[in-house]
């Protein structure tokens, strides 16, 4: 193929959503460098794929780039993102680049929703892989099965994670859109749950006419916005009776969880090797998927039944006398129902370290963050992760330490250093506990230690 841009520059390669698209097209063979703040195991499995990537930014990183690609992270006065506009160089947005990786293949499938959105995307990915249909996919985690968060097919489909920060989903057209929930997020870039929705709508609405809309029913927030997508609608559920499908007789089960769906009059039944109800909503929606493409619903049975699921979702460490897992859950309904489904599978002892996300987060939500938290029999809170946000000092995560212990009444709740993690864990962890860690940051890295503490 000939092409008119070949070098491509990545700014903040490492991140989960970037390295994806670095390494796709570094499939295609597109000169790929990239740079970022500090190194990742993103950023060693890009190097290992022989991309150049630098540890700090700098305007010399960009001198041979014809198109820069810049993440969300990434302020304006970035010196490469500054740099490549002052020598009029393509200068794209992460969002805008997976849509134009979108027009190389004949039909979208995008799968949005404030959850869920990773692992749905992930087991659509899994099926049409299973099936030989060999899509391309981009998404939002590792998946365990093919150890990266992209593939690049032969096949017509592109199957992508549409993100609703700042509105990136918007940038898409898909074919088949999926709206799994929705639950008023990102703060700093909705100023309320209309502004949100109304953004869900507008990315259904831009289906074309022969494409399709896929709304799970259970959420309150999707049921609102029904009537204003005029595009073809299948609906799905688990509480709603009046849904296209319906998942019934859930079963929970040592971390593994079985369900039923009618599809046109006859029963099909379904196990995924994976824990919890929020899972089944997932599952749902790629089976919706699949019987849009026409898809044999044995089939589509088996390929969810082998879904080993993504890194940081639900991933289990170690299961030996004491249980590792570790979770993405940075919302209050994620965190929410990953200690639901530890409590569905296991009785045993739960302890929590939740690192919160973001100080907006915290502040929105430090109520429904102790709801959330409320169920674990002990609970461990760190420093708040800042990430993209500059530190704020009226902010921190005593709010929610305090909210547990003077408004819940929960009686085993500790501020924890995150450095003192491992130490502590391992001075007061018994035998059958279950440690859960719970964050969008960096605890994964201490769930990571934990887990080579307790399988010596």
């Amino acid at each position: 193929m000939l092409y008119s841009v070949k070098r491509v520059h990545f700014i903040g390669i490492g991140g989960i959503g970037m390295s994806g698209i670095a390494e796709l097209l570094s499939n295609k063979n597109f000169i790929v460098t990239g740079s970022d703040l500090s190194s990742s195991p993103n950023v060693d499995r890009l190097r290992n794929l022989g991309i150049e990537i630098s540890i700090g930014h700098s305007d010399k990183n960009i001198a041979n780039a014809e198109l820069v690609i810049y993440s969300d992270a990434i302020p304006e006065e970035n010196v490469e993102l500054n740099a490549a506009k002052s020598k009029n160089l393509l200068v794209y947005s992460r969002a805008k680049m997976i849509s134009e990786i979108a027009k190389l293949n004949n039909s979208t499938v995008a799968v949005a929703g404030t959850h869920g959105k990773t692992t749905t995307t992930s087991m659509i990915g899994s099926i049409l892989k299973s099936l030989n249909l060999d899509p391309t996919i981009i998404v939002g985690g590792v998946v365990k099965s093919i150890e990266s968060n992209s593939v690049l097919g032969s096949g017509d489909t592109f199957v992508v994670e549409a993100d609703e920060y700042n509105k990136s989903l918007l940038q898409l057209n898909p074919t088949i859109a999926v709206i799994n929930n929705i639950d008023f997020e990102h703060v700093e870039c909705y100023n309320d749950i209309d502004e949100l929705k109304n953004t869900f709508i507008d990315f259904a609405n831009s289906v074309p006419f022969y494409g399709t809309v896929c709304l799970c029913m259970d959420s309150e927030n999707v049921v609102s916005i029904g009537d204003k997508i005029d595009k073809p609608k299948l609906t799905y559920g688990i509480d709603s009776k009046n849904v296209d499908f319906r998942a019934i007789e859930l079963k929970h089960n040592n971390g593994c969880v079985s369900f039923k769906v009618e599809i046109e009059n006859t029963i099909h039944s379904f196990k995924l090797n994976i824990p919890g109800k929020y899972n089944v909503y997932n599952a749902l929606a790629a089976i919706v998927v699949s019987h849009i493409m026409g898809l044999d619903m044995e089939n589509v049975s088996y390929a969810l039944k082998q879904f080993s699921g993504v890194r940081r979702r639900f991933d289990t460490k170690v299961d030996k006398d004491i249980m590792v897992i570790d979770d993405y859950a940075h919302h209050p309904v994620e965190v929410k129902s990953v200690i639901s489904a530890v409590k569905n599978n296991w009785n045993r002892n739960l302890t929590v370290i939740f690192q919160p996300h973001l100080f907006s987060r915290t502040k929105e939500f430090y109520k429904e963050f102790a709801d959330a938290l409320m169920s674990a029999d002990k609970i461990f809170v760190t420093e708040i992760f800042a990430s993209r946000e500059k530190d704020d000092k009226s902010v921190t995560s005593q709010i929610i330490i305090d909210e547990l212990i003077n408004k819940k009444n929960h009686k085993d709740v500790t501020f924890l250093p995150l450095k003192n993690a491992v130490d502590e864990l391992n001075s007061i962890t018994k035998k059958d506990d279950i440690i859960l860690t719970l964050g969008a940051g960096d605890i994964w890295r201490y769930s990571e230690q934990l887990g080579k503490h307790f399988d010596d």
